[in-house]
């Protein structure tokens, strides 16, 4: 049975992963940390990590980055592997994550999707297919309360085709700059509107044929299956970063 602390247990994501646990007979949450209570909630809860003091194995953490610092001094502290959902952190807060993996073990991706990370995989063959002679352009769409842009997904798909395309620059701002387009960009675009749960496109577009590359997300059910699913993978693991492909790789 695996033991989990869930941050972030009053939000949206937060109900989706106390519905897939509850489904479940090899895990349970013990705790929960956020500065709301949740109704009628069956664990442990607390406002902070600061008032929290209980025993468990693992923590899921989807919740926003000003919780970071207290999160990684708990889960140090009592040696418990982190599953880092959130998005939307700076460079410095993403090197205090790298430097926490080396005394425990970090489950760190900006989606949990299976499905986003098979595009990915995809979009990393494709640019070393295609190399210079296509443009990418990834389009990235979401709800109307998701307050970091682009989507840490969007980055993440970034990142993958930049490992390929080495010499790569990211525009944001298209709008910012007169001037024909250069063959180390990738654009990165976002949408905010309604209740879209999550949208990716990844556009490669060449001389008379374009190929698309989507994922869309129907409901928040697959991240939060995701997560609880690299919070059992994690338990019992030694100090390091993990991602979906490790997780992958064990099935």
């Amino acid at each position: 049975m695996t033991e989990i602390i869930l941050s972030g247990c009053s939000g949206k994501m937060g109900a989706s992963i106390i519905a897939s646990v509850s489904a479940r007979t090899d895990c349970r949450i013990t705790a929960g940390v956020d500065l709301a209570q949740p109704k009628d909630a069956a664990f442990t809860y607390a406002k902070s990590f600061e008032e929290l003091d209980v025993n468990a194995d693992v923590i899921i953490d989807f919740s926003n980055p000003v919780v970071l610092d207290s999160m990684l001094a708990y889960a140090q502290a009592h040696k418990l592997p982190c599953v880092i959902c959130t998005t939307g952190y700076n460079e410095e807060q993403k090197a205090k994550i790298r430097a926490a993996s080396e005394i425990i073990p970090v489950f760190y991706s900006g989606n949990m999707s299976l499905g986003i990370n098979l595009i990915i995989e995809l979009a990393k063959k494709a640019a070393s297919v295609f190399g210079d002679d296509f443009d990418v352009e990834i389009v990235e769409q979401h709800h109307n309360q998701k307050l970091d842009a682009p989507s840490g997904t969007a980055l993440m798909i970034a990142d993958a085709i930049a490992e390929v395309k080495t010499d790569s620059e990211y525009i944001y701002d298209r709008h910012a700059y007169r001037r024909k387009r250069d063959k180390r960009e990738i654009g990165i675009h976002s949408v905010r509107g309604g209740n879209i749960v999550g949208e990716h496109e990844v556009i490669f577009a060449g001389t008379d044929e374009i190929l698309k590359i989507s994922h869309s997300a129907r409901s928040k059910t697959v991240f939060a299956v995701g997560a609880v699913n690299a919070a059992v993978f994690l338990k019992g693991k030694r100090p390091g970063m993990y991602d979906m492909s490790d997780l992958l790789a064990e099935k």
